[in-house]
């Protein structure tokens, strides 16, 4: 296997591909875009943010389509895990049906109130990724970025009349780590494992209500993705976000870096940080994480203090 390493990616990406391939696209720049036919606006607002198809109506980025992060089908329970990757066919048809297709620069809108509502558009980006598309993007601050200038347009309104397109996925199984990938790389010490939920839940002091044990996957790194976000919850400078990686990664020793959290939210913003904004190679996402690695009570977990706890309590705070 070929190590992790650091590469300017994000940078020729985005000097190589048209403005929204970028992980990331600005408001002002997504504003000159908006009569590019092969334009496609997502607004994924939700629960997380407040957000619902009744605040879309009040108020969008012109030409937007609607599609909740929680309730359209980004992600679906399998066999009692949540928030599990629906089946290929099944977010080819989401996709299309959202008048997508497979040539158009796709623009991810979230609330922008703050780091777990970021998740949500870190998730249906690595959606799109993983299903071999790399025309997209996320708005950098979400909706709360575009409002803040009041001379941007705004429509207002339901979107009914969505003409569908055809969208051909071209899977990138390596973007993705089964739970039994995940069993066998704890006798690998090439294999980096993220944790990026709360310290609480890493040392198990809390757990998610859907997780059927308090942990962490043996020998993995707290990393709680909240920690790349600055006050305005938006992604900190990319040289900031570099200093803020363990050094397991950093190094470039790694063969593998596993993401996990504790639905594959979470998960989805580390990934995004390390893999899109940051160019390590060969990160993944787990998304069964820590529900779908307890639904099985033989596997172990980890509890309590750890030696590298004291990254992540630097990480939480950089100047102490």
């Amino acid at each position: 296997m070929r190590p992790v390493s650091f590469l300017p990616f994000a940078i020729a990406l985005a000097t190589a591909l048209p403005a929204a391939a970028g992980p990331l696209i600005d408001a002002d720049s997504l504003e000159t875009r908006l009569q590019d036919s092969d334009l496609a606006i997502v607004d994924i607002r939700n629960d997380i943010d407040g957000g619902s198809l009744e605040t879309f109506a009040k108020g969008h980025v012109p030409g937007a389509v609607y599609s909740n992060y929680l309730q359209a089908g980004w992600r679906t329970v399998v066999d009692g895990v949540v928030g599990m990757t629906p089946g290929i066919d099944v977010l080819e048809a989401l996709i299309g049906n959202l008048g997508i297709g497979n040539e158009d620069d796709v623009v991810i809108v979230h609330g922008g109130v703050g780091p777990s509502d970021f998740g949500s558009a870190a998730r249906v980006y690595w959606t799109f990724r993983y299903l071999g598309h790399d025309r997209v993007s996320i708005l950098d601050g979400g909706y709360n970025a575009w409002i803040a200038d009041p001379s941007r347009p705004l429509e207002t309104g339901a979107v009914t009349d969505i003409e569908p397109e055809i969208f051909d996925a071209d899977i990138r199984p390596g973007l993705l780590v089964s739970t039994e990938e995940v069993a066998a790389s704890l006798n690998d010490p090439k294999t980096v494992r993220i944790d990026a939920r709360p310290e609480k839940q890493y040392r198990g002091e809390e757990k998610h209500g859907k997780a059927l044990a308090a942990g962490r996957i043996p020998g993995s790194i707290g990393v709680e993705q909240a920690v790349f976000f600055g006050d305005d919850g938006r992604l900190l400078p990319r040289e900031v976000l570099e200093s803020l990686v363990p050094d397991a990664v950093s190094s470039g020793e790694a063969d593998l870096v596993i993401s996990y959290c504790n639905t594959g939210h979470w998960a989805a913003t580390n990934w995004f940080v390390l893999s899109e904004m940051l160019g390590y190679h060969r990160v993944r996402l787990y998304d069964g994480s820590m529900t779908g690695w307890t639904a099985d009570a033989s596997r172990p977990v980890s509890t309590g203090a750890d030696p590298l706890d004291v990254i992540g309590r630097w990480l939480a705070d950089p100047t102490g």
